[in-house]
């Protein structure tokens, strides 16, 4: 069948497309981060790579400087069974962070041992939702490279919620120098070849104090990470998706479109009922006609008929998933029709195949769906 052969090329070219379209942490002086928070004693592994080459990276492309009280990079190995990785939380060595106050700009980051964070009870993240978080994956090669996977596209995305959610954001060279810094950092945590990848969080909050309701008046960019291996317990087994008929994860006018922390507590309650009666996880519909697929609890949906793929339109109440981004890239490449469009659930369920994509479940086949009772 078209829809199997192509989940079969899309699950190996977007491992691929980390290689040949990705940010390269390489020996190339083109984008420097300034090393000193590295300490005189380390390695000089570690500091040449902090040298690396950014493709499609424009020629305007600056230093940012990064200091750190760190007195020492671990270089041992860790203790992990790699081939038991699963999607959780893992404390590696090192965290980054940086603050600006309303109507400032970020600067001087550091990295700091990973620990918990101190922050008011009144900060603007915790009592009105003023934060955004992003995800994205670090790769280790075979030659001991590191692949980023279109790190620039997650940091122009959260330039984009900031704006929505009135909040300062990282430049995307602070962004992407951050995100390096810190990968190198914790190197030891990737997973070798094959073995998964390092899961980068980066956070975006409101952590200034403030009771009425507004924007805080100081905001903290931090990034952490963790090994981690398949997101569903499947693995890439075929997963099973409940269309959710009751809930919605979105609204138009409303921050769908942005990844704002308070569009996922929204949808623990249907996904924990799905799980419940054996489901992978739930597929919503839109709020309005309550006929059109928007997207699952943490990732982006495709249909395949034929030749034809079809994926939910951007209209604000969808994620404009960088995964989503580059499969719709490679299935044109080769020749496949692809339409972002409004896709009805009587689609869905004549496809010759679904499947779903996202940083955390990177190309995931969908094996049955449920409908109204009907599977």
């Amino acid at each position: 069948m078209a829809g199997v052969a192509l989940f079969a090329t899309a699950a190996a070219t977007t491992t691929a497309a980390a290689a040949n379209g990705g940010g390269l942490l390489s020996r190339s002086p083109y984008l420097t981060t300034n090393s000193s928070f590295l300490p005189s004693n380390n390695n000089n592994k570690l500091q040449n790579q902090l040298r690396f080459t950014l493709r499609n990276a424009t020629s305007s492309a600056r230093a940012v400087r990064v200091d750190s009280p760190i007195s020492s990079v671990p270089k041992e190995a860790v203790d992990i069974d790699w081939d038991a990785l699963g999607f959780g939380m893992v404390q590696t060595d090192y965290m980054y962070t940086m603050k600006c106050s309303i109507g400032g700009s970020f600067a001087n980051g550091e990295l700091v041992p990973f620990g918990n964070i101190e922050i008011s009870p009144s900060a603007g993240v915790l009592n009105y939702g003023q934060g955004l978080f992003e995800g994205l994956k670090a790769y280790k090669k075979e030659d001991g490279n590191i692949l980023l996977f279109r790190p620039e596209e997650n940091a122009t995305r959260m330039m984009m919620g900031a704006e929505r959610m009135c909040m300062p954001s990282p430049s995307v060279d602070q962004f992407l120098q951050a995100v390096k810094a810190t990968v190198l950092a914790n190197e030891r945590w990737i997973p070798p070849p094959g073995k998964g990848s390092l899961y980068i969080r980066p956070l975006l909050m409101g952590t200034g104090s403030v009771l009425g309701l507004a924007p805080a008046p100081e905001y903290t960019f931090l990034i952490y990470v963790a090994p981690v291996g398949n997101y569903f317990k499947e693995g890439l087994s075929p997963i099973n998706l409940l269309v959710e008929t009751g809930m919605h994860r979105a609204c138009p006018g409303g921050t769908g479109g942005v990844k704002t922390i308070g569009n996922y507590a929204a949808v623990l309650k249907a996904q924990g009922e799905a799980k419940a009666k054996g489901f992978s996880d739930v597929l919503y519909l839109n709020s309005v006609q309550k006929q059109y697929l928007e997207e699952v609890s943490s990732c982006n949906i495709f249909v395949v008929k034929g030749n034809t793929i079809s994926t939910p339109q951007i209209e604000g109440t969808i994620l404009p998933g960088i995964t989503r981004k580059s499969i719709i890239d490679m299935a044109r490449d080769q020749g496949f029709e692809v339409f972002e469009k409004p896709v009805t659930v009587d689609e869905l369920l004549e496809a010759d195949e679904v499947f779903c994509t996202g940083t955390a479940v990177v190309v995931s086949p969908v094996g049955s769906v449920t409908y109204l009772g009907k599977r």
